[in-house]
């Protein structure tokens, strides 16, 4: 069993907690089949364990808030691979090098004075 680990991913956060058991992951109270219903989301979510073999070893459970689906997943694949390495650092090399462990610090840029949104301004008016 180890405690809570953090991913994210724009404005979501995931934690998650790993114990050892049969692959399974619960994500908010919800089998991961249900939260997830697309399935490259759920390709994005499994990935570290697939690139490290570990599918069926550890049951994992994440508690994630924020953003939409699509930064949750990510959040959550970001956790996961964290956790993997804190429970066997021989699967660092592996995910480091596919960039599952660096956090992607790209958020929403904010909305500028005078503008309709961050960067689109007013439509020019010739006449």
């Amino acid at each position: 069993m180890i405690g809570l680990i953090s991913g994210r991913r724009k404005s979501s956060i995931a934690r998650v907690k790993a114990s050892n058991g049969k692959g399974e992951i619960t994500i908010n109270g919800k089998k991961f089949e249900e939260y997830f219903p697309l399935e490259y989301l759920r390709l994005k979510v499994v990935e570290p364990l697939k690139l490290t073999n570990k599918e069926n070893i550890y049951d994992f459970f994440v508690k994630v808030e924020g953003g939409g689906l699509s930064s949750q997943a990510e959040a959550i694949r970001h956790a996961i691979s964290r956790a993997l390495v804190e429970l066997d650092s021989s699967t660092k090399q592996i995910l480091k090098s596919k960039g599952l462990l660096s956090f992607d610090s790209r958020i929403k840029e904010r909305k500028k004075p005078g503008l309709h949104t961050a960067r689109k301004r007013r439509q020019y008016r010739k006449r």
